[in-house]
């Protein structure tokens, strides 16, 4: 009988996604020996996998520190998932319009692995505005977006972690049911010349509009 996959045993690999996820969940940089104590091992069972990882492009070291930190290349791989590629092409356009009517910016979310994750995000055209950085992740359950994409409903709420701001969130989808989440994080200030509940429809629109180019439709 042959031996189940699950029983097999990749030592070098084990380390490596170690190491990613470790630096993944910092902040900051690390030096290799904190490195080694967050992955439990030693400093010479981590060093070659870590140079491996550099060499590859995975981890960036500092020239004069000598601290690693994540790269973007993960991020890069996963963007090259034609899939997704596809949904974030459809919305580009639909999002450029939503900031410049809004005078807010947007962005474009999925479920990834149970996480809330930013795939894109369109600037404020307007001197000040909040953004949410590309490739951020967030708890389902944290977050009007996750509703919205568990759930498949447009949500208008204040943002439980950032004092001041307001989810507009309208769902996206396709033939198969919603598959994204199209958030505008509305700054109400004496910068927003847009009144919320504008924003609301110009958002509920643009969601419309994204989800009709993924289902073949015209905008």
């Amino acid at each position: 009988m042959a031996e189940q996959p699950s029983t097999y045993q990749a030592p070098a690999l084990d380390k490596g996604l170690d190491i990613l996820e470790l630096l993944a969940d910092q902040p900051g940089e690390l030096s290799q020996s904190e490195i080694a104590d967050g992955v439990g091992r030693s400093v010479g069972q981590v060093f070659r996998v870590l140079a491996t990882l550099e060499r590859r492009g995975y981890i960036v070291r500092d020239a004069q520190s000598g601290l690693y930190s994540s790269s973007m290349k993960l991020f890069d791989l996963a963007h090259r998932n034609p899939p997704l590629r596809g949904l974030i092409a459809v919305a580009s356009a639909p999002m450029r319009d939503l900031a410049e009517s809004t005078r807010q910016s947007c962005n474009l979310s999925v479920l990834d692995a149970g996480r809330v994750r930013v795939i894109a995000q369109v600037e404020s055209p307007a001197d000040f505005g909040y953004r949410v950085r590309v490739g951020a992740e967030f708890a389902v359950e944290e977050t009007a977006t996750g509703r919205a994409l568990t759930m498949g409903e447009t949500v208008v709420r204040p943002d439980p972690l950032q004092a001041g701001i307001t989810d507009v969130v309208v769902p996206v989808s396709d033939a198969s049911g919603t598959i994204a989440a199209l958030t505008v994080p509305y700054v109400a200030t004496t910068f927003s010349a847009i009144p919320a509940e504008d924003v609301v429809a110009a958002a509920t629109r643009a969601g419309a509009a994204i989800s009709r180019l993924l289902q073949g439709e015209p905008r």
